[in-house]
């Protein structure tokens, strides 16, 4: 499941940028992505079979 991991990781990368981000509306689109990429993988894991994907709260 190569392409869920690169998923999440390309999540992960935006949230991370979000996370610094003081400009608002940037920072919406940077979460915007990031869920979109969370969702993809979810998308692949349940075609492989595999739990959905939840994203981390911290």
């Amino acid at each position: 499941m190569k392409m869920v991991a690169e998923y999440l990781e390309k999540a992960l990368s935006f949230e991370q940028l979000a996370q610094k981000e003081a400009d608002l509306k940037l920072k919406t689109n940077l979460l915007n992505q990031a869920a979109a990429y969370r969702k993809l993988a979810s998308e692949r894991a349940l075609q492989g079979k595999l739990l959905p994907v939840q994203r981390s709260r911290s």
